[in-house]
């Protein structure tokens, strides 16, 4: 498997966020969706009203398919880096996920972020 812990990508981004990367925080097996890939994304431009200067420059947990993650990284950019002691974020989709109610993102990752911002720029949540 190409992916490990710790490694930042490059990815196709959004237009404006070119220096926007990614990083994998957990990688994990579920028999339904295989491979879970746990990532954080940085150096956005995302519109959120609830920030200062109103927009908001990471999100800190993003689940998505290794398929889906395939189509989106260009070019591995470290292959370890520090990452943060818990990921925010991750206990709640957990919790979720094995309710049936959260799931994974099978998109493109330039893809997640457009729905990500419009869900906050709205409030209406993200449905999988």
């Amino acid at each position: 498997m190409k992916y490990k812990v710790g490694q930042e990508w490059n990815y196709k981004t959004r237009k404006g966020e070119e220096n926007s990367t990614l990083k994998i925080l957990k990688i994990e097996e579920y028999p339904k969706h295989g491979k879970v890939i746990h990532i954080s994304i940085g150096g956005l431009k995302v519109g959120d009203p609830d920030v200062e200067k109103g927009f908001a420059k990471e999100f800190t947990h993003i689940p998505i398919t290794e398929e889906a993650l395939d189509k989106s990284v260009t070019k591995l950019k470290n292959e370890k880096v520090k990452l943060p002691s818990k990921i925010d974020g991750y206990d709640y989709w957990k919790e979720e996920f094995d309710q049936g109610i959260a799931g994974v993102f099978s998109i493109p990752v330039s893809e997640i972020v457009d729905l990500m911002e419009e869900s906050i720029i709205t409030g209406n949540g993200v449905v999988e």
